[in-house]
């Protein structure tokens, strides 16, 4: 994403829904990760791209899940002892739950990038949570297509605002 991520209005450079629609002026919608701006009118394989992301995370969060049952496996065969074992399965837990309820909740509001940067480092040890949201998402809708959505027609709401204009010098209307 660039710099300006914050800001819902797109120049041309970014590509709109249809070839047509890219040249339209005012603002353009933003892609979503693996969707691109197929989310604005649901076409060029959006259902397709939405099951692939279902699928593609609750196998990637299957496979982190046994990558961490072998790390688990690892511990107790160098018998660190059961309290290190709980400590390190409540770590996990806590920082998936909070890493899946910051990612859901970023499906709807974006977050500040100082509270993103600090927090990169709990959402990579709870990358289970994240893909389990991104998995539940994904089963109504392409994930953050709300937030995206609020923004593009506020974004062409303010535009229509801005660039209608009235016609004539309302002085010189003809008196009847």
């Amino acid at each position: 994403m660039s710099a300006d991520s914050s800001t819902p209005d797109r120049t041309a450079a970014t590509a709109g829904p249809s070839p047509s629609a890219a040249t339209a002026p005012g603002p353009q919608p933003e892609p979503l990760r693996f969707f691109g701006t197929t989310w604005v009118g649901h076409d060029n394989g959006y259902a397709a791209r939405r099951a692939g992301v279902a699928v593609g995370s609750l196998l990637a969060s299957a496979a982190g899940c046994f990558v961490l049952r072998f790390a688990y496996e690892g511990m107790a065969i160098a018998a660190v002892g059961t309290f290190v074992n709980f400590l390190v399965l409540i770590m996990f837990s806590i920082c998936s739950a909070i890493a899946f309820r910051r990612t859901w909740e970023g499906f709807t509001r974006r977050h500040d990038p100082a509270s993103q940067s600090s927090m990169r480092g709990l959402m990579t040890i709870g990358f289970v949570g994240v893909l389990l949201a991104y998995f539940f998402r994904s089963l109504t809708e392409a994930p953050g297509e709300q937030l995206h959505r609020e923004e593009y027609e506020t974004a062409r709401a303010q535009y229509a605002k801005r660039t209608s204009r009235r016609t004539g010098n309302p002085s010189r209307k003809k008196k009847g």
